[in-house]
């Protein structure tokens, strides 16, 4: 063997024994309480829910899916717009093998295994569905712990929490901080104004997306987008009627409460509901369609005479806020749509832009919003 050689061999062996040496055993306690032992920083993970990805991306913005083995396929199917943006520029993450779901019990344990995972990575409100099923003792059996995080059920005590959890075992400390100071400054920019000025609230019915089945009402209670309205200065109309995140008001409910502004989540399901009455707006969406649809809404018999409707304060935004590390950028829009003369000089698109630029994997697109009143 040359000299060269051998010396590139040995430098081969030296840098995997330095990353050896990184790998460290700790111990963390995840979202729900739970202590969880296992090798840091993690190289194997198995996401529990696709959209995970959105944590991952601020923390490995430059290869996101670099220790992914394995994931659930609600990404593309939830919000195929992303999923599009990301598979344009991580091609390979389309190769990567993926998984039925916990709470549906269709999860393949031995399918799992053999991708040797140092980690299976799930939100919280799989935690009931994957203890039924005892897929915790199995993996547990099998030497894989699980990890929960959450920013769906409780984003806004959740995320930040779980975005240090993961920052930490990928060993991305820093960045985890550094978004987590982003999210914070921006939430402050909302909270801090209300709390001085203490508005009158206007009463917002937050409507679960509309147009997603013929049923009326999907909403949310006092946590999730509800929480949102409150931060942003309104009144959550479903706050005293759904004791969870979330839960269903029926359009005498609705027409009672009279809201001054309806904001209806919307996104892109034609995996779910082909060309359904849902608003599309998200990444790239077609603004003039996603109004159409908007709209259209408004016609339904919950909606009757409500003031919404008379001053025309009815929205659209992107369903993904309730499910992702994104939240702040949804109480600085429904702040802006509550109380404009509050927050002239707050512009939720230039945050938005601002997150991808500094944290994100892919380009900021628009078309996360839209409203009626044009504001």
């Amino acid at each position: 063997m040359n000299t060269s050689l051998l010396k590139a061999v040995g430098g081969s062996v030296i840098a995997l024994g330095c990353m050896a040496a990184q790998a460290d055993t700790i111990t963390v306690t995840d979202i729900a309480d739970r202590e969880v032992t296992l090798e840091a920083p993690v190289e194997r993970m198995i996401l529990g829910e696709g959209r995970q990805i959105y944590l991952l991306g601020a923390l490995e913005s430059d290869a996101p899916f670099e220790h992914v083995v394995g994931w659930r396929k609600d990404f593309s199917q939830a919000d195929p717009d992303n999923y599009a943006s990301y598979a344009a520029k991580f091609p390979e993450m389309e190769d990567i093998p993926t998984f039925g779901g916990f709470k549906d019990g269709t999860f393949d344990v031995e399918q799992a295994a053999a991708l040797t995972p140092d980690v299976v990575l799930m939100n919280l409100e799989a935690k009931a569905a994957t203890e039924d099923a005892a897929y915790d003792e199995k993996l547990g059996q099998l030497g894989i712990p699980i990890v929960y995080v959450d920013f769906r059920e409780d984003p806004l005590q959740n995320t930040i929490p779980s975005m240090r959890l993961m920052g930490r075992l990928l060993g991305e400390e820093e960045k985890a901080q550094a978004f987590i100071d982003f999210a914070e400054a921006q939430m402050a920019r909302v909270t801090e104004t209300i709390e001085a000025a203490d508005p009158e609230r206007p009463k917002v019915f937050i409507d679960r997306a509309g147009g997603y089945s013929e049923d009326c009402c999907m909403s949310f209670g006092p946590a999730n987008f509800g929480e949102y309205v409150e931060l942003a200065g309104g009144d959550n109309i479903a706050a005293e009627i759904i004791p969870n995140t979330f839960g269903n008001l029926n359009p005498e409910q609705i027409i009672a409460a009279n809201p001054d502004h309806v904001v209806v989540t919307g996104g892109n399901w034609d995996a779910y509901v082909p060309g359904g009455d849902w608003v599309g707006v998200g990444p790239g969406a077609d603004m003039e369609t996603a109004r159409e649809k908007l709209e259209g809404l408004t016609e339904r018999t919950a909606m009757t005479g409500i003031n919404a409707v008379e001053n025309g304060n009815f929205h659209a935004i992107w369903h993904q806020f309730y499910n992702s590390p994104y939240y702040f950028v949804a109480v600085q829009r429904l702040a802006k749509w509550l109380h404009p003369e509050l927050f002239q000089d707050l512009d939720p698109e230039e945050t938005l832009e601002t997150l991808h630029e500094r944290f994100l994997p892919v380009d900021y697109q628009p078309g996360y919003w839209t409203s009626l009143n044009e504001q």
